[in-house]
């Protein structure tokens, strides 16, 4: 079921803990900070899900995006969130957990959420929502890195993938134990 204006979400302070409660119209509106869940899936080939959001979305309406997920309830933690957010937008159930990689915090002036980096492989055919995903592919990595500069991208999903490729460029880069 698509997510409404009126969903309640936590609202949080800079340091991500729960200071009230606000609709999520009113937290888009009145740029509450509040959390958000971004998760990378990939097929069991190794590519990823993209996809373009419908024209209805109340934030980034028809852009694309190489991740599926959305806020996080009231109550709910970032975890259940990944989970639920990859099932509802991927059409599948019985998803693995998706693995948690790191958070940051996402601030323009339009918007601010702090955010959770996950990755998930899907085996599953996918069957996306159509009120949420009006076209999507599994692209790979090269692929995907084409179309960075060709496509409309939501700005807080790229922001989460370059900070995901440097995440991993670091770790590549940091020296291993043992």
């Amino acid at each position: 079921m698509a997510r409404s204006a009126d969903e309640i979400l936590d609202i949080v302070d800079e340091r991500d803990r729960v200071v009230g409660q606000a609709p999520r119209g009113e937290a888009y509106a009145r740029r509450l900070r509040h959390r958000a869940v971004f998760v990378l899936a990939r097929d069991p080939s190794g590519r990823i899900f993209v996809h373009r959001r419908t024209a209805q979305k109340l934030v980034f309406p028809s852009r694309y995006d190489m991740f599926v997920g959305g806020v996080v309830g009231t109550g709910e933690t970032y975890d259940e969130a990944a989970r639920r957010e990859a099932e509802e937008e991927l059409g599948v159930t019985g998803l693995p957990a998706p693995t948690p990689l790191f958070r940051f915090l996402y601030e323009t002036p339009e918007h601010t959420w702090w955010s959770a980096v996950y990755e998930v492989r899907c085996a599953t055919p996918v069957d996306p929502q159509v009120e949420e995903v009006a076209w999507h592919a599994f692209l790979t990595d090269e692929e995907l890195a084409r179309r960075l500069a060709e496509w409309a991208w939501v700005p807080d999903g790229l922001a989460a993938y370059h900070r995901l490729l440097g995440w991993r460029r670091d770790r590549e880069n940091s020296p291993q134990p043992g």
